[in-house]
């Protein structure tokens, strides 16, 4: 289900998109959300989806664990070097918002060790409506939520659902077992975010994580022209 409001435009281009070498760096696109929407599982479905035409590294965030690189590791869904995991040992906004140090020298490195690099996916740890990431981090940013969480949580908004590049409504195949209208949610996502794309997507579905592949690819082809 795509809303009619979706926008394919491109990523804002960021100042340092040149790397000191003088050749363009990869884009860097942020996954976050609440824990269990399903960030991990899309991060893994999108590299299988984009890895035959892009070249892509990913960082994962997580308190005091490295579970969800280790999630990726266990699906095969990049060589080993080309996973990071980011420890951050407090709350998951604070890498990638306020001291997004640990997260930029995770980056740096990937593209040191095995670039040149065309994306890279930065996945926050599971987080509340308020997590977002610093420009300084990520071009772009997309924001997972799911129906199980209930279908008012596009009503409740913050600034992960509100100002977030894409949102994208994970887990449909549950609406029917959890009593999660996807109307209702698809109608007050449209109007906390306005024009700003929202994606609805059942990994288990025909389409799987096809949409938001295709908006990466969109904004790729953007950060490239």
């Amino acid at each position: 289900m795509h809303l009619d409001h979706a926008n394919d435009g491109p990523a804002a281009v960021s100042a340092d998109a040149v790397r000191p070498d003088g050749k363009r760096r990869a884009l860097r696109i942020g996954l976050g959300g609440p824990v269990g929407s399903g960030k991990t599982a899309t991060v893994a479905a999108l590299c299988g989806e984009l890895r035959d035409q892009l070249s892509i590294a990913v960082v994962t965030n997580d308190i005091y664990t490295r579970e969800d690189a280790e999630f990726l590791l266990r699906h095969a869904v990049l060589p080993p070097e080309r996973i990071q995991a980011v420890e951050t040992g407090a709350c998951p906004h604070t890498a990638i918002r306020d001291d997004i140090s640990a997260n930029l020298e995770a980056v740096e490195d990937l593209e040191e060790s095995v670039g040149p690099l065309d994306l890279i996916l930065v996945e926050s740890g599971g987080d509340n409506l308020t997590a977002t990431f610093s420009k300084g981090l990520v071009d772009a940013q997309i924001f997972v939520i799911d129906v199980a969480g209930g279908d008012d949580i596009p009503r409740k908004g913050g600034p992960g659902v509100t100002t977030a590049d894409l949102l994208v409504i994970n887990k449909t195949d549950l609406a029917p077992h959890v009593g999660s209208d996807l109307r209702r949610m698809a109608r007050d996502a449209k109007e906390q975010r306005g024009e700003l794309p929202v994606l609805f997507t059942s990994l288990k579905g025909e389409d799987g994580v096809g949409p938001v592949a295709d908006w990466v690819r969109a904004q790729f082809a953007a950060w490239t022209a």
